[in-house]
């Protein structure tokens, strides 16, 4: 659970050259740009102002420019380029920050904020654009998405796992642990990559924000890989059970046929996505850190540790499901408890005397 603590404080963005490896052109380039004209400069904002006639965007271009001058976060505003026709004009406006930090995020909310009120007072359309502006769009687009996708996964998730296994506290516990996985891969994720801990060790020269893609990249990943171990496991348990063992010989028996399936699984996925985190580029490592940690705290931690450990406690209760959803539900009978009274009435000896035809 402390390992999942550093993920409230992740930040998403797209990757800029300031977190590009030290060795490569593009970060040499940046570092001198930011040397002699400050950060801002690799993250320039575009104002685009458009009117009428020329005589409107001229106003409405000497108003956005005073209007972003205004703002904290602004080092400069660039005279105005206009269009052949005078219609268009182009204004670049130069944060102080650089173009992944949270004050130029927060430039580009409340500069967008304040020209909306200018666009109103000329009735002059004013839009912000440039890199940087479509790096915050995207960033928070997919913020606003990952809750939803994360509760549709996880929804249809427990929906399945509730059809196959007819129980209500086996698919709540898997996708309760699933949540772990993604919390400890999260967490341990943003304190390196993000704050910098321990980052000479995968080899890492700047950190940064993560990129905006990696969480739902990461969780639909993962979530494939979680369930499959879980069913694995859970699977034999509940075969087991339905055919007339105990719930804790049921458990024994799980863990002893599909544990084997699970380690060499697992093993073989940590190796693939550690193989990433060689890779020179920050993100393709912080997709493989991310992925190798998520797959050895789900297999090895969550599926292999605490999975029996919750069966054993819950015993006969792992299987309750009320009577009225049982009902509802299709029964899909996986492990093929239905065949069983046949298989036992064709498998009785035939009465001494009798003919058999």
């Amino acid at each position: 659970g402390a390992v999942a603590l550093p993920a409230a404080d992740m930040r998403l963005a797209l990757p800029d050259d300031g977190t590009a490896p030290t060795s490569s052109s593009k970060r040499t380039a940046y570092d001198l740009v930011s040397e002699g004209f400050g950060e801002g400069f690799n993250g320039r904002l575009v104002m685009v102002v458009h009117g009428d006639d020329a005589q409107q965007v001229q106003r409405a271009s000497a108003s956005a420019a005073a209007a972003a001058t205004g703002l904290p976060d602004v080092l400069a505003v660039a005279p105005g380029q206009a269009s052949a026709d005078g219609r268009t004009a182009l204004l670049a406006v130069v944060p102080k920050s650089g173009p992944s930090e949270q004050a130029t995020f927060e430039l580009v909310r409340d500069l967008r904020a304040k020209l909306a009120t200018t666009a109103g007072a000329t009735g002059a359309e004013i839009s912000v654009t440039g890199v940087t502006a479509v790096g915050v769009d995207v960033s928070d687009k997919l913020s606003d998405a990952l809750p939803v996708y994360l509760v549709l996964v996880v929804g249809l998730g427990f929906v399945l796992l509730m059809l196959m296994f007819r129980s209500i506290l086996v698919p709540l516990k898997a996708t309760l642990g699933f949540l772990l996985t993604i919390g400890a891969a999260f967490g341990a994720t943003v304190a390196i990559f993000q704050w910098g801990w321990l980052a000479s060790l995968v080899g890492l020269d700047t950190a940064g924000p993560l990129v905006s893609f990696l969480p739902i990249l990461l969780i639909g990943i993962l979530f494939g890989l979680a369930m499959d171990y879980e069913v694995f496991l859970v699977s034999r348990m509940r075969e087991d059970f339905v055919h007339g063992d105990t719930a804790k010989e049921a458990v024994v028996a799980g863990v002893g046929h599909g544990a084997r399936v699970v380690v060499a699984a697992a093993l073989i996925m940590m190796s693939v996505f550690a193989g990433f985190v060689l890779v020179e580029d920050p993100i393709i490592k912080s997709m493989g850190f991310a992925l190798a940690l998520g797959v050895a705290v789900d297999a090895f931690v969550v599926r292999l540790s605490i999975v029996p450990a919750v069966m054993s406690f819950l015993g006969d209760r792992a299987w309750w499901m009320p009577r009225w959803l049982d009902r509802l539900l299709p029964d899909v009978d996986i492990e093929g408890e239905k065949l069983r009274p046949l298989e036992t009435a064709t498998s009785d000896p035939a009465p001494v005397g009798s003919t058999v035809r």
